[in-house]
This record gives structure tokens, C-alpha cells and sequence, in this order.
């Protein structure tokens, strides 16, 4: 607290010799010249200085996604994905071309009309034609933008659930994910936060004939090709559930239902084998090696190589250990499918133990 202080003490007492300074200054007077006053010479500095910010800020986002573009997601693993990227790229394509332009034409006309003292600014009142173009333009493009967009949600979130969508449960909780499956019905059992006792984790009612067979797991495991209706919950604060592989998200809400569904495209084993994820995994894995190589010399164990897998995370800052809360996701054939889930445990099984 004292360093504190001695630290605030001697930023007031440079703020006052400041002001002082300012305050002499203007005792002196008026002066034929003053340094206040811009000359032809300064407009000329700061005129080429725009010109030269405007190239290197051009200069920083080409270097930058040349540099950092393997950090992208690879392509979508889900149907409706392909629609959320193509979103995303004309979105991105119409930024880049109007900043573009648009940061150009301002650093370059500070540039073109730079003060001089030979030269007068031409004074208009108003150009109806130039407002109408600089109006109406980005007036079309937006509600083009909004409109197709709009569309896009809605072909995503107007889901019909049939016999065929598998139905599965995300109860998210601080600071972990679990699974419910609806097992062999294909209907979840009823739920509620206040019926969590014992082994009873997700609070299930037991009561509920569906809910008999259950299966609650730790992984997620999908089929490829078979679509899947999410219900969302949450126990404790507000979690997102955000799968950015599938191009999915959706905000698990403590006392409320949410849902959302997708069907995946590509395997576990398939998107392993994608050379922009093999790239990534190599990138990664020279990064561990070089970490191990310093974990071993401190005493401690190396770490594992990374493989590839399809994860849930959690998107919203919901406490100390959100970094932790993450499930991972396995898309398989069907046939690998159900031998998995004929060795878990259903609900009715689990209590028993």
C-alpha cells in the first residue's frame, strides 16, 4: 500500500509541474509564431504519415493472415455447417473489400488535401446525390446480408424431430459436462435439479418409467450420417455449449430447456486424417515436445502427443475452472455406435450398484 501511494504521489506532483509549465507559457503573451499553430511543413509530415499508416495497416493484416491462418477451423464436420461457413466467408469477404476501400480513400484524401497556406477548402452545404449513394449502397448490402442470414437460421433451427433423430441430453454443471442418453425408447426421462441425490447425479426422476433405461455418460458419441436433437441444461449458473467443429452453440440456461440439432458428416477417424488437422496436430505436438524437454529437466513427467479429437467446451466464462470443462466427442460409424453404447449402463443398472 505505501509503494502505492509514493507511486500516486509522484504521478500528482509530475501533473503539477505540468500544469505550472502550461501556466508560464501562457504568461508570456501572445507571440508573433507559436509551435500551436500548424505551417505547411507539418501538414506534409502528417499528409505522407497517413499515407504510410494506411500501406501498413494493409501490410499487418495480409502478414497477419498469412501468418495466423492455420489456426482456422478445418471444414465443417455437420450438414448445417456448410451454410454457417459459407455465411461467414461472404460476411468476412464484404469487410475486407469495404474497409478496404473505405481506409483508403480517408488516409489517401488526408493525404491528397493536406493543408497549404495557397490553397482554400471548398465549402458545400450539402450533395443529395453523394448522401443518397453512401446511403442507399450500404442500406441494400445490409439488409441483403440480414435477410440471407436470417434464412440460414432459420432453415438451421426449424428442425423437425422425427422417430429417426436420436435424442440426447447436455446437462452442464461447474465445472463438467454429462451425457443422457434417451436408450432404447429413445425418450429421456423427466428431471429437475432438485431430485440430484446420491448417484442420482443429474437429478433424473426415477419414478418415470423412460427414465428406467437412461444411460448417462462422460463421452459423447455420435453416428455419422444420423441426426441429433440436443436438450440442454444446466444445474448452477449459465454454461454454453459450443461444439466449433459441427458449427454449433447454444446457452444452457439454469430452470429452462434449450435445444439444438445437427447432423454429423465426419468421422473421428476421417477428420484425423485431413491433412489441415494433421498440420495442426504436428504444430501442436512440436509445441508439447519442446514444453516436455522442459518438464523433464524440472523433474516432472512429459507430456502426452496430442490426437485428435472432436471436443464440447464450454463458451462462457462460468468460474475459476471454465478452462476445464470440456467432453469429448466421438463420431463413429453406426455399427461401432451401437456395440459402444450396448456396454453402458442404463439409469436403473447404475443405481443398483
Amino acid at each position: 500500500m505505501t509503494a502505492f501511494l509514493v507511486v500516486l504521489v509522484i504521478i500528482l506532483f509530475g501533473v503539477a509541474i505540468w500544469q505550472m509549465g502550461k501556466i508560464f507559457q501562457l504568461s508570456k503573451g501572445k507571440s508573433d509564431t507559436t509551435s500551436q499553430i500548424a505551417n505547411d511543413k507539418d501538414n506534409n509530415l502528417h499528409g505522407w504519415l497517413s499515407l504510410m499508416f494506411v500501406l501498413f495497416v494493409y501490410a499487418l493484416a495480409f502478414y497477419s493472415h498469412w501468418k495466423w491462418s492455420n489456426v482456422f477451423l478445418p471444414q465443417s464436420a455437420s450438414e448445417h455447417g456448410v451454410d454457417i461457413d459459407q455465411l461467414w466467408l461472404i460476411s468476412m469477404v464484404l469487410i475486407f473489400v469495404v474497409g478496404i476501400i473505405t481506409q483508403w480513400l480517408l488516409f489517401y484524401f488526408s493525404f491528397k488535401y493536406r493543408g497549404k497556406k495557397t490553397q482554400r477548402a471548398t465549402f458545400y452545404a450539402d450533395n443529395d446525390k453523394l448522401e443518397f449513394i453512401w446511403t442507399i449502397i450500404p442500406v441494400i448490402v445490409l439488409a441483403g446480408l440480414i435477410i440471407y442470414g436470417l434464412f440460414t437460421w432459420t432453415d438451421i433451427m426449424n428442425f423437425d424431430e422425427d422417430e429417426d433423430t436420436m435424442v440426447i441430453e447436455l446437462y452442464a454443471y461447474q465445472f463438467d459436462w454429462r451425457a443422457r442418453y434417451g436408450g432404447n425408447d429413445n425418450v429421456l426421462g423427466e428431471a429437475n435439479v432438485r431430485l440430484i441425490e446420491g448417484a442420482n447425479t443429474l437429478g433424473v426422476d426415477t419414478s418415470d418409467p423412460n427414465a428406467q433405461d437412461d444411460i448417462i455418460v462422460n463421452e459423447l458419441h455420435l453416428p455419422v450420417g444420423k441426426k441429433v436433437l440436443f436438450k440442454m441444461r444446466s444445474q448452477d449458473v449459465l454454461h454454453s455449449a459450443y461444439m466449433p467443429h459441427f458449427r454449433a452453440q447454444m446457452n444452457c440456461v439454469p430452470g429452462m430447456i434449450t435445444q439444438f440439432a445437427f447432423t454429423p458428416t465426419i468421422t473421428t477417424e476421417e477428420m484425423r486424417l485431413d491433412p489441415e488437422v494433421i498440420g495442426k496436430v504436428q504444430r501442436i505436438n512440436e509445441i508439447r515436445r519442446a514444453n516436455s524437454e522442459k518438464l523433464v529437466a524440472n523433474g516432472d513427467e512429459a507430456l502426452e502427443p496430442y490426437e485428435f479429437d472432436y471436443m464440447l467446451l464450454c463458451n462462457k466464462i462460468c468460474g475459476n475452472n471454465h478452462y476445464n470443462m470440456q467432453m469429448k466427442i466421438v463420431v463413429e460409424s453406426e455399427e461401432e455406435y451401437n456395440a459402444w453404447i450396448k456396454e453402458q449402463a442404463t439409469l436403473a443398472e447404475a443405481l443398483k450398484q
